[in-house]
């Protein structure tokens, strides 16, 4: 787009912004072609279920971003409009699958060896007759 005249229909301003805009656009068209270039039931066979809800909640997030960039080229206020809400619920439900990823990243507690670690690096003092015990048997000559 650099080498291309600045429309007087718009303030010279903004015309980076709209060239970046347009870029991204761009981008976003690739990678739906990209995705939408493999059958949505091949692509979530070969996927656990957890890497499946992962793929649906980002599809569902981004067709509903890019709802709200529509609503407000079209000068409707999105934080007023229930496409809002949406984005939050769905947005929690990525929270809950970030969580159920970390507690299968987090390491597993031994509590047998935990205790025998504990058990072993505890201080016991010996008892105060303990030396005259080992004495007993012994026999002065």
């Amino acid at each position: 787009m650099a080498g291309e005249e600045i429309n007087e229909d718009y303030p010279v301003e903004i015309h980076e912004y709209l060239s970046t805009f347009e870029n991204s656009i761009g981008a976003v068209d690739e990678m739906l072609k990209t995705m939408m270039s493999v059958s949505r039931n091949e692509l979530l066979q070969k996927l656990d279920p957890l890497e499946q809800a992962k793929v649906d909640l980002v599809s569902a997030y981004t067709l509903n971003s890019m709802f709200w960039v529509y609503l407000a080229t079209q000068g409707v206020n999105p934080k007023e409009h229930p496409v809002k809400q949406e984005l939050e619920r769905i947005r929690v439900y990525m929270n809950r699958v970030k969580e159920i990823t970390d507690k299968k990243k987090a390491g597993k507690l031994d509590r047998g060896a935990a205790s025998r670690f504990v058990k072993n690096a505890l201080w016991e003092p010996k008892p105060k007759n303990a030396s005259k015990v080992a004495n007993k048997g012994k026999t002065k000559n």
